[in-house]
């Protein structure tokens, strides 16, 4: 997938290219950097949706920070040590969510 960073919106939105070259706005959920893995992670779900709705599937990409502090290419998540890492950040995130209502 390709992707535009909507710098406009408090950079809460990215807008993503499918495969069939339509574009596909989503809302940022979460950002975050792992030393270990020494990459940058972005969380996102389709806008419309909430994370925790089923239609609101939460997708999630590594990426290397381009010098102004955008995106760059984002790269899958292809080892389950990482999958693990960014879930365990995922439900801490969520449980802090939940604590804060």
């Amino acid at each position: 997938m390709t992707h535009e960073h909507n710098h406009t919106e408090e950079e809460r939105y990215i807008t993503l290219v499918n495969d069939n070259g339509d574009e596909e706005l989503f809302e940022i959920l979460l950002t975050f950097e792992s030393e270990e893995f020494e990459k940058s992670y972005v969380l996102f779900y389709p806008v419309g949706a909430s994370e925790d709705e089923e239609d609101g599937e939460v997708h999630a990409y590594a990426y290397i920070p381009t010098e102004d502090g955008g995106f760059g290419e984002l790269l899958p998540i292809e080892s389950d040590e990482e999958w693990d890492m960014v879930e365990e950040v995922f439900n801490t995130f969520l449980d802090d969510e939940e604590e804060n209502q």
